[in-house]
């Protein structure tokens, strides 16, 4: 999945977060300046992917939340109760700009997917959502077969039974 000589670790103080470049600012600044404070709160957990130099060559953010009812896509709240429900979210994901084409964006997806579903055995949600910062971010993550929430093109949603069968092809 990453090269053999990168590790993916919980984010610590120590981690060189100033110095990670993606080339979007939003990104850059969630892991500067508000993943840690996030982390340290229980509010989310961050993972870097730490390369053999000691850089983080990329990262991604996974946290719990709630969308309204009304919020969701038809197709996802036909049987639901009519409240909030569970939602799984991927706050940020981001690869530095030294690393292009090595699939590493596509690798920390999966991970992070993986992680929802695994937390999925245990606390029950009905979709993981994300928010893109950009029409290349919207693009690369309908690929996966994320799907814009009814009236927020740039909310993309991931429903849990869909998760379910992408993790049930590859093991």
């Amino acid at each position: 999945m990453f090269p053999s000589a990168f590790r993916l670790e919980s984010l610590r103080r120590e981690h060189p977060r100033r110095r990670f470049r993606s080339g979007d600012p939003e990104v850059d600044r969630w892991l500067r300046t508000k993943a840690l404070p996030h982390q340290k709160k229980h509010l989310s957990v961050t993972r870097v992917l730490w390369d053999p130099t000691g850089v983080i060559a990329g990262y991604y953010t996974l946290a719990t939340g709630q969308v309204d009812f009304g919020g969701l896509a038809p197709e996802l709240s036909r049987r639901l109760p009519r409240r909030a429900m569970p939602v799984a979210v991927l706050a940020g994901l981001g690869v530095d700009m030294d690393y292009p084409g090595q699939g590493l964006g596509r690798s920390l997806l999966a991970r992070a997917l993986r992680d929802c579903h695994d937390a999925g055995e245990t606390f029950a949600f009905v979709a993981v959502i994300l928010d893109c910062t950009s029409d290349h971010a919207r693009s690369c993550y309908k690929h996966w077969d994320f799907e814009p929430l009814p009236g927020h093109p740039y909310r993309l949603f991931l429903s849990a039974e869909r998760l379910r069968a992408m993790m049930e092809v590859s093991p």
